[in-house]
């Protein structure tokens, strides 16, 4: 496989992007599920939410690698069955994936900076609070998060149920190119 995208399949940069992607966003959102849930004197209260940040920061490094990688190695050309309505349909789709992803990690960001306090990843690095003092910051920002979260994860299922009824009912090549073929 090679590490370009072509105009007929994804390259291994790509498709590796993606799903990393795919697996973070899940599991970012199951570990959000699980940790609003612990007790106060739950061993994992503090690290819970210290390694979804951590996450997050990563996932957000990731996404603006995937976004400077998709402007200097364009996606292959859409399918020749596939009509106008399903070519808008894809860019459409595709944009609110994006901007819901970086919505969902801004308003992350903001609930854990609303303190003042900059979010300490792995212990490696910190990411300074850059945005602080806004009334009901923490508040307002973890309506946001939670709304988007939803919305982007119910929205991925529907992508990828696009994508297996291509494959299963269109019998096109859809799904087969986001693994490299």
């Amino acid at each position: 496989m090679q590490w370009r995208n072509t105009s007929a399949r994804y390259g291994l940069v790509s498709v590796l992007l993606h799903w990393l992607v795919a697996l973070a966003v899940f599991g970012l959102f199951a570990l959000g599920f699980w940790m609003v849930g612990l007790s106060y004197y739950d061993p994992w209260r503090q690290s819970a939410p210290d390694l979804h940040k951590s996450i997050g920061i990563l996932l957000f490094a990731t996404m603006l690698l995937r976004v400077l990688w998709r402007l200097f190695n364009p996606a292959p050309a859409a399918l020749e069955n596939h009509g106008a309505l399903t070519r808008l349909a894809s860019k459409l789709g595709h944009a609110a994936l994006y901007l819901g992803l970086f919505g969902v990690m801004v308003s992350g960001y903001l609930i854990s900076t609303a303190d003042g306090r900059g979010i300490e990843v792995f212990g490696l690095f910190s990411v300074p609070a850059t945005l602080t003092g806004i009334e009901h910051q923490e508040d307002i920002a973890g309506d946001i998060h939670e709304y988007l979260a939803w919305g982007l994860v119910i929205f991925a299922v529907v992508h990828g149920l696009a994508a297996l009824k291509h494959h299963f009912i269109d019998r096109d090549s859809t799904l087969l190119r986001m693994f490299g073929r």
